[in-house]
């Protein structure tokens, strides 16, 4: 790196090149620089000799004033720090890259906080996959091991045992699943997919890999059979041809059965594809061939010719077998069941339509639905189990999606919440010829997983374990908690349990396969979920599974809406009102909080008593306009005071209690919902303890709310939407703050702002065409749901109006006056038309946007957290290009205001000021322009004050800037520690015990190290969208700033804890992931993960504790990744092993006179048949094999060096050991069968040995 002519600097003012700053900006050093470079620059600069202004639009504007290979002097003039201890602004704003940190004294801070992270520690990959797969196809059940496999139109494969065996596996073509065949048994599984390929999985590991795959080039799959215990796949066609593939090989047999043989000469038409395929039960050299127009062909495989054909005048969808082998069912197409028998093909034994209506004798009865699926199973001691799906009659339009058992004459219609996409019944025996004995109906919905115990009468369900309602109501956001205490999740199963549904099955689930451990690492776990009809679900996330605890239904504090009424909610939300939008939950207090879509908060307490009270509701105005830019004169440009000198004041709130009414309330000033105002029952958990809702005003619905934040020790909520912040007592039930944006900055306003009437005309400005994608009035634009797919509007004029004569509250016989401030001109560089002054430029509005301390950027407001995706797809960008240049993760839009949105809130004891000496309650609030401002909370001094006596929220007139929208903060100690705000140790609110005695709140405050030198105490970590800044306080010094990206955005940003040490997390827009340690901000991990294709990925994705993130990767289904090399390295011992070594049940005794003289299908080789040798080879161009990934030969392949000779001798030791101990399975079963034949050749000589020849 080449260091600045010193000829340069000097004339600059003379700057000191000190080292280059670590990955992303670092402690200036006055030594070596460390090892690692980067492309930002931290000099130390001596004010008394260079006295620039970051505000100087010369400094600012010239790019190219000076240029030297890797050196950039425009980005270290960024970099400079905007104060200094002699500075007369008082503001503490650090606009750009910071220098070293700096005392009040001009001492340099030179403590370094060694940082155990390095990159060795990260490493990306998927863990587990939870939820319903989305989409499904395809059924498959191996009755041995006794799992189940689900395919999905998207590629997928999830295959499910028992609760803890859960695994995804996904085809890289994409094309959906069609068939799945289990080689039962044999830990290995068939797919066949749309795009006419065959995979076969290996099982036989926890992660399956595809072994080899066979591609269809001429004709299209259409249907698949593997017999049990076989290697020969029977494969049909749409064209009508069965073709034979050989599972070991996976290469396809010569021997064919073409259509036109299988069918006879005179018939003219083709059958149509092949629908059915089945081997008989009493002979396997016979195959059962069902064609789509109604014909049956029974081919005898030896004699390769047609022994019988069947013909029926309906379309066949399925066939099933009696176990005898000499009776079979079908389903066809007009809702009817026909029973054939072999030896009477002409036509059929039985025909029924179930659910037809009954005709006179000599009439057809009346056609239904068709009958998509017949299963036809026998009991040993009872009549047969008929069950199908469809066949309804036409007449019942409105009926819902139906199974029918048939069972002797009950028939039980079993109706589904969603379609039938595929069925199977689960019976004791794999083998084909034995009596089935089914016990349960496994039911594939689109949208659930259920299983039928047809051992009862009733038919129960059994309770599914694993976590296929995610999706009941679609998920809005989430939450994750990691390492969270241990006594949480014992605490919400003991309450959630008792709300469980009743009624289902006493037995235990049937699917019961693979083997599960929990691992090493079982930290306790929490996903939280918010669903669009309201309810918020509590998971049991630890050791990868999932499990719900406790469910909480947010609407019931909310009146019930009629049909007719909820005008002012449709106007904001066209559906879904109740609809979470945001979670806040404090796991040590067990305050939780969330913010809906019609624009409310409801704080939640956590009791173990049900208690019966009446809802506290309060209503807040939050709406405030501001009026056209204009410029001011030169000579009237009011000086930036000196804030700190100023004593605070405070805007006037508005708010009222559901006990004293608010004085002078417009008409209009009303809630979105309804809050119910009789006492409610409150069963034991969380228990609603206030309702806040922002209110419309001036015919304007309120905006959606952008961010929330708790405190349970100060007991303060505060959220803030794209008009301002609200902040709000939930102990005293009292509004402490209402006030807009602007407003926060209080007179350090560049300009003023003058108000103007709501009521006047509202009209587009030209100012406003450049950020505006269609013409569209903006009164007539409506948000919409979190649901709903298209982008999000919000009604709003182009150019505002600021309130200043709001009410105060009357509140508790106490009505606190509060002055308000003398307000600025109007700020809003994008609003062009004015009514005084002159129209701002394009060129002069980028000059305002160059502010120096204490001055408000304005530009326009473009956030991840409050905007959607409102750009069209041109030509020539795709989808994915339209995100990296937008915009976009959540609920509410501001695309098309020039507001400045509440983005992030944050409490935490810190700093209010600069220089202050002690900490103190504080509020960071982040806005969309970057700005970050701390707002100081002033709490009564005794805890028994702190019910009684008023809380005082003063704007602190303290400023930092970021690039792009604010994110998320974080606070450190000075020896690198997180701190963790602040928290209320938890204490049941309704414990009679506990009222009776003194009730005492127990807080836990987390405090910076003490330190006897006279200095920064804390590091305050703040990420915007485009870039990370670490601020040390009380100085408010930037000492590292990381610009993350330049041509995408930040969608989620989250400090975490891995290791014992703090680190950022990011997820970008253009799919990255990246990992910055703590405070230095030098970049750790940096993986292009995952594009963004869905907002809803951007709306759920979380990072947490311990390497751990989520997202919700389809409607239906929790995606969990891990950024720990930790948790990578031992995930194997973490999932579930999918095959455990089971010996195949024995086949019943069939008696020794038919097992030695009958049963010709015992004798059959297919080897014989289907070999190479007899049948020939298939043609080359019919289909083509390609190897598997996961195949022994793959490995063998990727091996290399000392670690590939292991490899392939482990390899040898598993192939040589599965040899050893198939040929020991085989030895065993000759010995047992020559024992058998042993036994009755003795039993045969004793019975004939004394007789004479003329006795037989």
């Amino acid at each position: 790196m080449e260091k600045v002519p010193p000829s340069f600097l000097g004339a600059r003012g003379g700057v000191e090149d000190d080292g280059v700053s670590p990955g992303g900006g670092g402690r200036v050093n006055t030594g070596s620089p460390p090892p690692h470079t980067h492309t930002s620059f931290f000099l130390k600069i001596k004010r008394s000799e260079l006295n620039l202004s970051l505000g100087s639009p010369s400094l600012r504007e010239d790019r190219h004033a000076f240029k030297m290979k890797k050196f950039n002097f425009r980005k270290v003039l960024d970099g400079l720090t905007a104060s200094s201890p002699g500075s007369g602004s008082s503001s503490g704003s650090n606009s750009g890259g910071g220098s070293g940190s700096v005392h009040p004294g001009g001492t340099v801070l030179r403590e370094e906080i060694q940082e155990t992270l390095t990159s060795e520690y990260f490493h990306i990959c998927k863990t587990v996959r939870h939820g319903f797969p989305y989409q499904p196809t395809a059924l498959a059940f191996d009755p041995v091991q006794k799992t189940l496999a689900i395919g999905t139109r998207t590629g997928a494969i999830r295959i499910l045992g028992r609760p803890g065996v859960d695994c995804y596996c996904q085809h890289e073509s994409g094309a959906a699943v069609l068939q799945l065949q289990f080689l039962i048994n044999e830990g290995a599984l068939v797919s066949a997919s749309s795009d006419d390929t065959l995979h076969l999985w290996n099982l036989r590991q926890k992660r399956p890999a595809i072994l080899h795959s066979l591609k269809f080039n001429r004709e299209r799959i259409t249907y698949c059979h593997l017999p049990f215990q076989s290697k020969w796949l029977y494969v049909g066609t749409e064209r009508g041809n069965t073709h034979i593939v050989n599972i070991e090989s996976f290469i396809l047999s010569g021997y064919v059965i073409m259509w036109n043989k299988a069918i006879e000469l005179s018939t003219k038409t083709h059958p149509g594809p092949v629908v059915h395929l089945s081997d008989s039960p009493r002979d396997e050299g016979k195959l059962l061939i069902g064609y789509e127009n109604g014909t049956v062909v029974f081919w005898d495989l030896k004699s390769k010719r047609a022994e019988l054909r069947l013909y029926y005048d309906e379309a066949i969808h399925s066939i099933d077998w009696h176990h005898e082998g000499k009776q079979f069912m079908c389903s066809h197409s007009d809702g009817s069941l026909t029973l054939w028998n072999l030896k009477s093909p002409s036509r059929p034994f039985q025909t029924t339509i179930p659910h037809g209506k009954s005709q006179k004798e000599g009439r057809k009865s009346e056609s239904c639905k068709p009958i998509l699926k017949v299963e036809y199973k026998t009991c040993r001691n009872s009549e047969p189990f008929i069950i199908f799906s469809g066949g309804l009659s036409y007449d019942k339009a409105c009926r819902r999606p139906s199974l029918t058992i048939m069972h002797g004459k009950a028939i039980t219609v079993l109706e589904m919440d969603h379609p039938i996409v595929e069925f199977l019944t689960l019976c004791e025996t794999p083998y084909p010829n034995e009596f089935q004995e089914p016990y349960a109906v496994v039911v594939l919905l689109e949208k659930d997983l259920i299983v039928v115990d047809l051992t009862q009468s009733n038919f129960p369900i059994f309770e599914n374990p694993y976590p296929m309602d995610i999706h009941e109501s679609p998920v809005t956001c989430t939450a994750y908690f990691a390492d969270c205490p241990p006594d949480l999740i014992l605490v919400l199963y003991s309450i959630g349990v008792k709300h469980k549904k009743q009624g289902y099955s006493n037995k235990e689930w049937p699917i019961t396969g693979g083997a599960w451990n929990l691992g090493t690492q079982t930290y306790p776990e929490i996903i939280i979920t918010g669903h669009a009809d309201g309810s918020i679900k509590f998971w049991d996330a630890s050791a990868i599974t999932l499990q719900m605890l406790y469910k909480l239904k947010t609407s019931k504090v909310f009146e019930k809406q009629k049909v007719g009424e909820g005008k002012q909610t449709c106007e904001i939300v066209e559906e879904d009102p109740y609809a979470i939008q945001m979670i806040y939950w404090c796991p040590e207090s067990r305050i939780f909080c969330v913010s809906g879509v019609s624009a409310y908060v409801i704080i939640y307490k956590f009791s173990r008593h049900e208690i019966t009270a009446e809802i506290v509701s309060l209503e807040v105005r939050l709406q405030y306009d501001v009026e056209d830019i204009i410029t001011p004169e030169p000579e009237t440009s009011p000086p930036f005071p000196d804030l700190s000198s100023q004593l605070p004041s405070s805007r006037s709130l508005s708010g009222s209690t559901n006990t004293v009414a608010s004085e002078g309330v417009a008409k209009d000033s009303i809630p979105c919902l309804n809050v119910k105002t009789r006492p409610v029952r409150m069963p034991p958990g969380y228990q609603a303890e206030l309702v806040i809702q922002l209110v419309w005003m001036d015919g304007e619905p309120p905006q959606q709310i952008t961010s929330l934040a708790v405190s349970s020790a100060y007991g303060i909520v505060a959220f803030g939407n794209c008009n301002g912040l609200a902040v709000v007592d939930f102990i005293q039930k009292t509004v402490l703050l209402s006030m807009g944006t602007i407003d926060l900055y209080r007179s350090s306003d560049l300009y003023q702002r003058q108000p103007r009437s709501p009521r006047k005309n509202k009209q587009f400005i030209a100012g406003l065409t450049e950020l505006n994608d269609s013409p569209v009035p903006l009164e007539l634009e409506r948000c919409k749901s979190p649901t709903s797919g298209l982008a999000t509007r919000i009604p709003e004029a182009a150019a505002g109006f600021c309130r200043n004569e709001i009410p105060a509250v009357r509140q508790r016989n106490q009505v606190h006056h509060l002055p308000d401030h003398v307000n600025g001109h109007c700020t809003s560089p994008t609003s062009q038309s004015c009514s005084s002054g002159k129209r701002l430029s394009n060129a002069d509005v980028s000059k305002v946007n160059r502010w120096g301390p204490g001055k408000p950027p304005f530009r326009k407001a473009q956030s991840a957290a409050c905007m959607e995706i409102s750009l069209p797809v041109t030509t020539e960008e795709s989808r994915e290009n339209l995100y990296n240049r937008s915009r976009s993760s959540s609920i509410s839009s501001i695309d098309k205001d020039s507001k400045e949105a509440i983005t992030a809130l944050y409490f935490m004891e810190s700093f209010a000021r600069k220089n202050d000496s002690t900490v103190s309650p504080c509020l960071f609030v982040g806005t969309s322009l970057g700005m970050v401002l701390i707002i100081s909370l002033n709490l009564p001094s005794a805890d028994e004050q702190r019910f009684t006596e008023p809380v005082m929220v003063l704007p602190s007139g303290t400023f930092l800037s970021l690039k792009g929208p604010v994110l998320t903060f974080s606070c450190m100690d000075r020896t690198g520690g997180l701190m963790h705000p602040p928290y209320e140790v938890w204490k049941d609110p309704n414990n009679i015990d506990e009222n009776e005695k003194s009730w005492r709140r127990k807080l836990v405050m987390n405090f910076p190290s003490p330190s006897q030198e006279i200095g920064d105490h804390q590091y305050t970590i703040i990420c915007s969208e485009k870039q990370a800044k670490v601020f040390s306080l009380p100085s408010q010094t930037c000492l590292y700033v990381h610009n993350i990206t330049e041509t995408s955005f930040i969608l989620r940003a989250d400090v975490v804890v891995m290791c014992n040490s703090a680190c950022l997390a990011c997820f970008c827009a253009n799919g990255h992931i990246m990992i910055m340690s703590l405070p230095s901000l030098r970049p750790m991990l940096d993986v292009n993960y995952l594009p963004l294709t869905d907002m809803r990925i951007a709306r759920t994705f979380c990072f947490t504790n311990e390497g751990q993130a989520l997202y919700l990767v389809s409607p239906t289904e929790i995606q969990r990744l891990t950024y720990s090399q930790e948790m990578c390295d031992n995930l194997q011992d973490m999932l579930g092993d999918l095959f455990t070594p089971i010996e195949t049940p024995e086949a019943q005794n069939r008696g020794f006179l038919k097992g030695l003289f009958g049963g010709s299908g015992q004798t059959f080789d297919r080897e014989e048949l289907f070999g190479e040798a007899s049948a020939g080879k298939a043609s080359r161009s019919l289909a083509q094999h390609i190897p598997g990934p996961g195949g022994i030969e793959g490995m063998k392949g990727a091996a290399g060096g000392v670690m590939g000779e292991l490899t392939r001798a482990r390899i040898a030791l598993d192939e040589r050991g599965q040899r050893l101990g198939e040929l020991e399975e085989k030895t065993a079963g000759m010995m047992t069968s020559a024992e058998a034949f042993s036994k009755h050749a003795h039993e045969l000589m004793l019975k004939y040995k004394d007789k004479k020849w003329y006795q037989f």
